[in-house]
This record gives C-alpha cells, sequence and structure tokens, in this order.
C-alpha cells in the first residue's frame, strides 16, 4: 500500500518553465499511430511518457494523445485522429502558483508549456509538488494530490480577510438580489394575496421545497465533476437523470401540501395550484442545480464558491413566479 502524497514546498512565485523538464515526446500529428510508435522507438526517451504532444508541419502544439490511445490505437489511424485538440496549456510567463490552479482544476498529470506561435518548451508534472508519489496511475493516490493543491491554493489565496471577504461577498450579493426581487415579484401579485390570503401561508412550503431539491441537485453535481472541467454528454445525462427524478419529488411533495391544504382550507383549487407549482418548481430546481455549475466551470468560475447563492436565488424567483402565476389563472 503507497503512502499518501505530501506536498514539497515549492515558492508559488516561480516560473514554471523553471520546473519543467525538456524530454517530452512529440510526434508529428499527420503521422499514423505505427509510424509514431515507430518513432518513439527509436528515439528512446528516457524517463516515464505520460502523454504524447502532437504538433503540425509548424511545430506547433496542435493536441496531447494519453499514452493508452496511441498504444491500442489502430496503426492506420493517424495521431490527429485520436489527439485531444485545443489542449489545455501553461504560457512561458505562468508561475508555479498558475500551474498549481491548472493541475487542480483539470486533473491533469502534466502540463505543457508552450511560447510565441505554441511552440511546446517544456511539460511540468503534477509530480512536482509531491514529496512522494509511487504510482499516480492509481487513481486514489492522484486524486489525494489534487485535493491536497486544491487546499494549498485555498490556503493562499484566503490568507487574509480582505482575501475572504473578496471571494465570498460579491456571490452572496446573489442572494439579497434574489431576495428584493422577490419581494417585488410579491408585490405584483399584491392584490391576489389579498383576496387569497391562503395563497400567502404556503410560500415558505414552496420556497423551502425548491430550495432543498436545488441544493441536493447541486451537492450532487459538485460530488460527482471534481475542478472545473465540463464534460458536456456526461452533463446532458445528468440533466435528463435530474429532470425525471426532480418532476416525480415535485409531484409527490405537492400531494403531501395539497393534502394539508384541503384538511386546513378544504379549498381544491389551492390544492391543485400547490401540486402543480410545486412540480414546477421543483423540475426547475433540479435543473438549476445541475445547470449552474457546469455554467461557471465553462466560465472558469470555482462551483463550490459561487453555485450556492445563484442557485438559491434562480430557484427562488422561480418557484415564487411559478406559485403566483399557475395561482392566478386557475383562481381567477
Amino acid at each position: 500500500m503507497s503512502s499518501a502524497p505530501r506536498l514539497k514546498s515549492i515558492p508559488l512565485e516561480d516560473p514554471a518553465i523553471d520546473h519543467a523538464h525538456r524530454d517530452f515526446v512529440q510526434v508529428a500529428a499527420d503521422l499514423t499511430i505505427a509510424e509514431a510508435l515507430d518513432e518513439v522507438r527509436r528515439a528512446k526517451p528516457p524517463g516515464r511518457i505520460v502523454y504524447f504532444y502532437a504538433v503540425d508541419a509548424e511545430g506547433r502544439l496542435v493536441g496531447i494523445v494519453p499514452t493508452r490511445r496511441l498504444l491500442l490505437g489502430a496503426p492506420t489511424d493517424t495521431v490527429g485522429d485520436v489527439m485531444v485538440r485545443d489542449p489545455v496549456t501553461l504560457t512561458v510567463e505562468a508561475t508555479v502558483a498558475d500551474a498549481c490552479e491548472m493541475f487542480f482544476q483539470h486533473r491533469f498529470l502534466a502540463l505543457p508549456i508552450v511560447g510565441p506561435g505554441r511552440r511546446l518548451l517544456g511539460v511540468i508534472d503534477v509530480e512536482l509538488y509531491a514529496d512522494e508519489m509511487s504510482d499516480l496511475a492509481h487513481r486514489e493516490e492522484a486524486e489525494d494530490l489534487f485535493q491536497l493543491i486544491g487546499v494549498r491554493l485555498q490556503e493562499v489565496r484566503g490568507g487574509s480577510l480582505q482575501a475572504a471577504l473578496a471571494g465570498r461577498f460579491p456571490w452572496l450579493m446573489c442572494n439579497v438580489a434574489g431576495g428584493l426581487a422577490c419581494a417585488v415579484l410579491g408585490g405584483m401579485y399584491d392584490a391576489l394575496l389579498q383576496k387569497a390570503v391562503a395563497l400567502a401561508l404556503f410560500i415558505p412550503v414552496v420556497l423551502a421545497v425548491a430550495e432543498s431539491v436545488s441544493i441536493q441537485s447541486l451537492t450532487l453535481t459538485l460530488q460527482g465533476h471534481q475542478g472545473l472541467r465540463v464534460e458536456w454528454r456526461e452533463w446532458l445525462r445528468a440533466m435528463q437523470r435530474e429532470a425525471a427524478t426532480a418532476l416525480p419529488l415535485g409531484l409527490l411533495c405537492g400531494l403531501f401540501v395539497a393534502g394539508a391544504a384541503l384538511i386546513w382550507h378544504r379549498d381544491v383549487r389551492l390544492a391543485v395550484v400547490l401540486i402543480t407549482a410545486l412540480g414546477v418548481a421543483v423540475l426547475a430546481a433540479g435543473i438549476y442545480g445541475r445547470l449552474v455549475p457546469a455554467t461557471l466551470g465553462l466560465l472558469r468560475r470555482d462551483p463550490k464558491v459561487a453555485s450556492g447563492p445563484i442557485v438559491l436565488a434562480t430557484t427562488d424567483l422561480t418557484a415564487l413566479f411559478a406559485y403566483l402565476s399557475i395561482a392566478t389563472w386557475l383562481l381567477a
């Protein structure tokens, strides 16, 4: 059993290129896999190969090829067929802190450093940060290291009270804005609420159920997608599963709340409003819980800090609007 990795003490302000190695393996993107492997055998590169780097005729980096893809690909396929296009790279000006953040965000085992014209200058390995890494092929050990890198980043970013406030306060303003918007929205339906006082009594229930589902969905999303990289095919499948789960959840909760409304107020129309509104609100809440962190990841913002306030604010607005709109339609 391998020991847990420990972070090295590396100055984060150091240029990343100073810690990069130059014994990377680059292959032409237009070569077949058989030709590329022959070149690699002839070159006999030292050290362990994590990725191959595909370059075009001008020597510009155009893709990254994981070792498994090159070894298992069809010999007649080209390197360009199996490479990962638009690779994540570091510039020559990047610091160790920049590399640290990119490793934490993307969970790669190595990052290429490129200069002008996307010429490959060096490769920085995630092992740079670890004192003891016996085998990064073991996913658990690699994930432990990524988590340690994330903790190191948080320590650096949150080193002062001012930094902590700057990182969290702007997103909390989403809740303030959402609350004010809900107040304005409620005022627009003031006449309806005065005529049907029972509607106002159930607003906290509708909001509480929708918020709970949105947080459940958000938590599952953040647990399932470490870092900021978005795999859209997987995300679309998750959205479909979430919608298929959230709608029945909303209708079931609506049935219980509607039953309480019938016993309390003996109003069938109010019960129908509650069932319908909770179905719509919970469905929207589940979708927001998946959509918001994915969108933030696409924008290179940290979903763990920003998603909660945004999801809650949008969920509250949608739930209240759905509830009052459906009530206006059914009780008019």
